[in-house]
């Protein structure tokens, strides 16, 4: 049910009770929404819609929705309003009355409504959007990195400056002002209760988790605070960059370039974080060290990289694909690094079910000390014993030295 009479209660944010089910809707915003940035901090005013009650939309505070949501009992009316619930860590002014000089943003009103009065989303006219231009925090270069080993001054950038000076790769193809990925969540007691994923033209701005692509590896991205400064959310660590464990590497036997793409994780899980091997070069490839990395329900997780048909750029292959072309994460072929305290595991493997396509090339581990043979060939997977049963892929151990993931034709 849409609330077509409630437009001029919503105030500055919308929210609906829970329909009884244990989570949180997390749509993704109408494109057709504008973000109006302004000086200073943007207050919101929170209302609650129930349709069983007939007096109308009831004021809340802003701590009584942002526990709601946290607890299921409450749920946004349409489309989550990124940065109306900061995190705890983080002091939140009072919510005052819509009368105050506090400018408000259509984005904060339930999208759900807006739809009502806008052009269809199917119009491309209403919902492209301009890419936002990198503003970056020093002078930099996108074919390397300065200050790998700069400590990150939390609190002193601001959101808008990608902060290149310390190490972080601005990608301006994506459309994300540098980022590889940005979410904006709702973040109540530590805990993440919505999650709107970014489109091209958005922004880094308060409410936004930004995540970069670098020499090394992402440690958690950056928080955009409600004072519009960035902060690391790795405590573990002070720079923005790191180059994992090492020892594992790419080396390209053929005579044109391979885009390789990591997986933006944690964050968006795209496969945004690009990688050009170059012909006839060895290129590093990041092993992120399973026992200081980032654990899902308590599970260490690895890097992920899709590998693409030779001669296609990362510029565009490094991005949320279509399906029309065997790019991005519709890329043939899957690389799995990881590391924990018994030492490194290194895999290939098919991207299957997303596609069926074969590599056009060959790809084989070769190393110093590895626990058996893996290669992919004309389309098919082996280990020492021949070929492998259902062409699921193979993995291999590396307890010392190093291993190179090997392009040949």
């Amino acid at each position: 049910m849409k609330f077509q009479n409630t437009v001029a209660a919503l105030a500055t944010a919308g929210l609906a009770t829970a329909h009884g089910h244990g989570h949180a809707h997390a749509h993704k915003r109408a494109t057709e929404t504008e973000i109006v940035s302004v000086p200073g901090p943007v207050v919101y005013d929170f209302v609650v819609l129930d349709p069983a009650k007939a007096n109308g939309p009831q004021s809340i505070t802003i701590e009584e929705a942002c526990a709601g949501l946290a607890n299921h009992e409450l749920e946004w009316l349409d489309s989550a309003v990124a940065a109306a619930c900061p995190s705890s860590s983080t002091t939140t002014a009072k919510p005052t009355s819509t009368t105050t000089s506090a400018p408000t943003t259509t984005a904060t009103v339930a999208p759900a409504i807006l739809q009502e009065t806008s052009a269809p989303t199917s119009s491309t006219t209403t919902t492209t959007k301009a890419a936002a231009p990198t503003k970056s925090s020093s002078s930099s270069s996108s074919s390397g990195a300065k200050g790998l080993t700069a400590n990150f001054p939390d609190g002193e950038i601001d959101c808008g400056d990608f902060p290149s000076d310390y190490g972080a790769i601005a990608l301006d193809y994506l459309g994300l002002g540098g980022y590889s990925g940005i979410q904006y969540v709702t973040i109540f007691d530590d805990l993440v209760s919505d999650i709107v994923t970014a489109v091209t033209g958005d922004e880094c701005h308060h409410g936004a988790m930004c995540s970069y692509g670098a020499t090394g590896q992402s440690v958690g991205g950056l928080e955009c605070k409600l004072d519009n400064k960035l902060y690391l959310t790795n405590t573990k660590h002070k720079q923005l960059c790191i180059p994992g464990v090492g020892g594992v590497h790419v080396k390209n036997k053929m005579s044109h370039d391979v885009a390789v793409c990591r997986t933006d994780y944690p964050g968006t899980e795209s496969e945004t974080v690009p990688l050009s091997a170059s012909p006839g070069t060895v290129h590093d490839l990041t092993c992120p060290n399973g026992d200081d990395y980032f654990f899902w329900e308590g599970k260490v997780t690895s890097a992920q990289y899709y590998v693409n048909p030779k001669g296609v750029s990362t510029e565009k292959a490094c991005q949320w694909g279509d399906g029309t072309e065997p790019i991005g994460n519709w890329a043939p072929i899957n690389l799995g690094v990881g590391y924990t305290k018994n030492g490194k595991f290194l895999s290939i493997f098919p991207n299957t079910p997303t596609t069926t396509e074969t590599l056009d090339f060959n790809v084989k581990l070769e190393g110093d000390n590895l626990s058996d043979e893996c290669r992919y060939e004309d389309g098919k997977f082996y280990d020492s014993k021949g070929p492998i049963s259902g062409n699921s892929g193979c993995t291999v151990g590396v307890t010392s030295g190093k291993a190179y993931y090997v392009f040949y034709d």
